[in-house]
């Protein structure tokens, strides 16, 4: 995996060993950041990479303009990973990394986002993606998923793509 674009395009990023983590790929990256592009939300956004695994979601948005990202995963071994590709790539001084459940940091955090990537396993239920739908508090939110992910009220559909076997929906909430 590579950094697509933006000030470390080129850079590689490390993803953690195993099946337990599923990396976003390049062309997925890609083509989700030209459309986040064209919607003008990475420049300067508060950005939260939730289930962060790798963090490539994240550190793409870093390179691209990004103000700050929050990465969260629970599991160990991407957080080292992530904590890794932040420090090589030299973005640390813009990130914030925790070791925690998702939907407990978004119980306990009062933050809004500008940009959140929500990637849970492909196993998530619809009613845990519903859960977590609500519990998010972000303008703009990117979805990835191995299906169509129903949008609850309040959210509307920006763009959907169909990548393979990865379904990206990007959706949008007014500013309150």
């Amino acid at each position: 995996m590579r950094v697509v674009a933006g000030s470390a395009k080129g850079r590689r990023l490390a993803a953690p060993a195993g099946r337990a983590t599923r990396p976003t790929g390049d062309r997925v990256r890609e083509a989700t950041f030209n459309a986040l592009g064209s919607l003008g939300v990475v420049q300067d956004a508060e950005v939260l990479d939730a289930f962060a695994g790798s963090g490539a979601l994240g550190i793409e948005a870093l390179s691209r303009g990004a103000r700050h990202a929050t990465f969260v995963d629970r599991d160990p071994k991407a957080i080292s990973v992530v904590q890794g590709n932040v420090e090589t790539i030299g973005f640390g001084d813009a990130a914030t990394i925790l070791r925690r459940e998702v939907a407990r940091f978004l119980a306990d955090e009062l933050r809004r986002f500008d940009l959140a990537f929500l990637d849970p396993p492909y196993a998530t239920t619809d009613e845990e993606w519903s859960a977590l739908l609500a519990a998010v508090d972000a303008t703009t939110l990117v979805l990835e998923a191995n299906r169509d992910i129903d949008l609850p009220e309040g959210l509307s559909l920006r763009r959907r793509g169909r990548y393979g076997d990865t379904v990206v929906t990007i959706a949008g909430r007014e500013p309150r």
